[in-house]
C-alpha cells in the first residue's frame, strides 16, 4: 500500500469515526427526555437565538417615491463653450463645487474659444435632484444646486423636460424651492423625523453624475449629528454623489425623512458617510421660501465661542456649556439687553445651552420682535436678562481695536510675577473699544505667555473682579492666593476670551 493510500484510508477512518460518534450523541440525546438533562447538560445546551430577519425589499418603495423625483440640469451663460480638450470636465467641477472641495490651481484655465462658436451662450454647468412637493409643480432641492444657475431644466421620471424658475433659495440651511409649470404630479409623503431611529433602514433616488433614477441604501448611522453648519445633520452610510444633491431620503414607509446634501471624504469620492437635511427642518424652510421668497430669522447681535472645559472648571462653571460670547455688537439687542462680552450665555427662552452652535439656532428661529429671556454666567453668577429679538441682518464690520500706545507701561508688582507688564488705557481707547475699563498688556513673558496671552490684549476681569485700571487689578492680584491658577477675561481686537494662567512652582 502506498503512502497516499494509507494517508487516505486514515482521513476516511478518522471521518466514519466522527460520524459514528455523532450518531451516538443523537441517539443519547434523542433517547434522554429533556427534563432528564443534569443541570450541568443544560447549563451547555446551546441558546436558542431569534430567526434571523430577512433583508428589506426596496422595490415596492422604488415604484412608489420614483415618480416624485426629479433630475436638475443648470446652465450658465458664458463667453462660448469650452473646446473639446480644454478645461476639466463638468461633472469633475461640479463634485468639486457641490462638495465643498477646493478646485486645485490651474483647473479653470481660460480655454479658447472654438471657432465658430457663438461669443455668449448658455453651456452646462451642473447636475443634481429633487423631489415634487406639489401636484402643481413646486420642487424642493438643494441650494448649491440652483446657485448661479441662469437655466434650469428639470425632467422627471417620464422623460418630460421642463423649464424652471427659482421660487426662493436658503444658504444657510443649503433649501430652495422652485417651480415647473406643470399639473398632475406625484408628490412625496412627509415623513416624522422624531420617528427615524439609528440602525433604520433608508434609501435615496437621485442622478448621481447624470445617471438619472440611481438608488442606493443604507442605514441611519446617526441624528443630530452637528458638522458646524446651521444645522444638525442625519448621517448614513447611503453612497451618495455629485448629481444626488437634493434628492431624497426616504424611509420604509416610502416617506421623504431627509434631504441629501453633502458627504465626508479625504479623497473626494464617497467614503461611506453622507449627511441629509432632515426634512422637518427643510419643510419649515420651503413654506416660507413659497410665501415670502425668503427666510424670516432672528438676531441679537452678538459673537461667540465655545467654552473649554479649563475655562469651565476655572470660572467655577463647573461643565463645559453655553455660549462664550467673545463681542456685541454696537446698538443691537443684546447690548441693549445688558449682555457684555466675557458672558456666557447658558439658557435662551427656557431652553438650556449645551454648545455654542445651539444659541445661533435657537435665535434664528425666534420670530423677530419677539421679547426673549436668557440667562447669562458672569463673574461666578448666573442672571437673568430680557432682550428683544431682531430681524438677522448682513454682518456688520468688526470696530477697530484700541491702538497699544501710551500710558507709560509699568512693570513690578504681583502682575510681575505672572509675567505681565500692563499699562492703562487712556479714556479714548476705552470708549473705541466701548469698555468701562480695562488694562492694555505692553509684554507677555513666562506663565502669563504659557496661557496665550500677547501684547495689545486687554485683561477686563480677573478671577471674577473687574479690572477698571491698573491699580484694581493689582489690588486684586495681592489677595491671590499666587500659587494656584487664575482665570483672565480678556479683549483680543473686539473679541472676548478666557485665559488660565498657571504659575510656575
Amino acid at each position: 500500500m502506498t503512502s497516499k493510500q494509507q494517508t487516505f484510508k486514515t482521513l476516511w477512518a478518522l471521518s466514519a469515526a466522527a460520524v459514528v460518534g455523532a450518531a451516538g450523541l443523537l441517539a443519547l440525546w434523542v433517547h434522554q427526555p429533556l427534563s432528564a438533562q443534569t443541570p450541568a447538560q443544560a447549563a451547555a445546551a446551546p441558546m436558542a437565538l431569534p430567526a434571523a430577519r430577512g433583508l428589506p425589499d426596496f422595490a415596492d418603495l422604488v415604484d412608489q417615491v420614483g415618480p416624485s423625483v426629479v433630475n436638475i440640469r443648470t446652465l450658465e451663460r458664458a463667453p462660448g463653450r469650452r473646446a473639446p480638450g480644454f478645461g476639466p470636465d463638468e461633472q469633475m467641477l461640479e463634485f468639486f463645487r457641490r462638495f465643498g472641495i477646493p478646485i486645485p490651481p490651474g483647473v479653470l484655465p481660460r480655454s479658447p474659444q472654438p471657432p465658430g462658436e457663438p461669443a455668449d451662450q448658455l453651456r452646462p454647468s451642473g447636475v443634481g435632484s429633487g423631489f415634487i412637493l406639489s401636484a402643481d409643480g413646486f420642487i424642493m432641492t438643494n441650494a448649491h444646486v440652483v446657485e448661479g444657475a441662469d437655466e434650469l431644466l428639470v425632467t422627471l421620471v417620464d422623460q418630460r423636460e421642463f423649464k424652471a424658475r427659482v421660487v426662493g433659495a436658503d444658504r444657510r440651511t443649503d433649501v430652495a424651492v422652485i417651480k415647473i409649470e406643470a399639473t398632475g404630479l406625484s408628490p412625496v409623503r412627509i415623513g416624522d423625523v422624531n420617528r427615524l431611529r439609528v440602525g433604520d433602514w433608508v434609501l435615496a433616488i437621485g442622478s448621481p453624475f447624470g445617471l438619472e433614477n440611481t438608488v442606493t441604501a443604507g442605514i441611519v448611522s446617526a441624528k443630530k449629528r452637528d458638522t458646524g453648519d446651521f444645522l444638525r445633520f442625519i448621517q448614513t452610510d447611503v453612497a451618495i454623489n455629485p448629481g444626488n444633491s437634493g434628492g431624497p431620503l426616504i424611509n420604509m414607509r416610502g416617506e421623504v425623512v431627509g434631504i441629501n446634501s453633502q458627504i465626508y471624504s479625504r479623497s473626494g469620492g464617497f467614503q461611506g458617510i453622507s449627511f441629509a437635511i432632515p426634512i422637518d427642518e427643510a419643510a419649515h424652510v420651503a413654506e416660507q421660501l413659497r410665501t415670502t421668497g425668503r427666510v424670516t430669522r432672528g438676531r441679537i447681535g452678538v459673537q461667540i465661542g465655545e467654552v473649554s472645559r479649563e475655562v469651565a472648571e476655572a470660572i467655577g462653571l463647573g461643565e463645559p456649556r453655553g455660549a462664550l460670547v467673545r463681542s456685541v455688537e454696537v446698538d443691537s439687542p443684546a447690548a441693549r439687553g445688558g449682555v457684555e462680552p466675557g458672558d456666557i450665555i447658558v439658557r435662551f427662552d427656557a431652553q438650556d445651552i449645551r454648545q455654542s452652535i445651539d444659541l445661533p439656532r435657537l435665535v434664528a428661529n425666534t420670530r423677530p420682535g419677539t421679547v426673549s429671556r436668557i440667562t447669562v454666567f458672569r463673574r461666578g453668577t448666573q442672571r437673568e436678562l430680557t432682550l428683544t429679538v431682531a430681524d438677522l441682518e448682513p454682518p456688520r464690520a468688526a470696530p477697530r481695536a484700541a491702538a497699544p500706545e501710551s500710558p507709560r507701561p509699568q512693570a513690578g508688582g504681583p502682575a510681575q510675577a505672572l509675567g505681565l507688564t500692563l499699562a492703562d488705557l487712556t479714556p479714548a481707547q476705552l470708549a473705541e473699544m466701548s469698555l468701562r475699563g480695562g488694562v492694555r498688556i505692553a509684554a507677555v513673558e513666562g506663565a502669563a505667555a504659557r496661557a496665550g496671552l500677547r501684547e495689545g490684549d486687554v485683561i477686563v476681569a480677573l478671577a471674577h473682579f473687574e479690572t477698571s485700571n491698573l491699580r484694581a487689578l493689582e489690588t486684586v492680584l495681592a489677595r491671590l492666593d499666587r500659587t494656584r491658577p487664575v482665570h483672565v477675561l480678556f479683549r483680543r481686537g473686539d473679541m472676548a476670551q478666557f485665559a488660565v494662567i498657571r504659575p510656575s512652582r
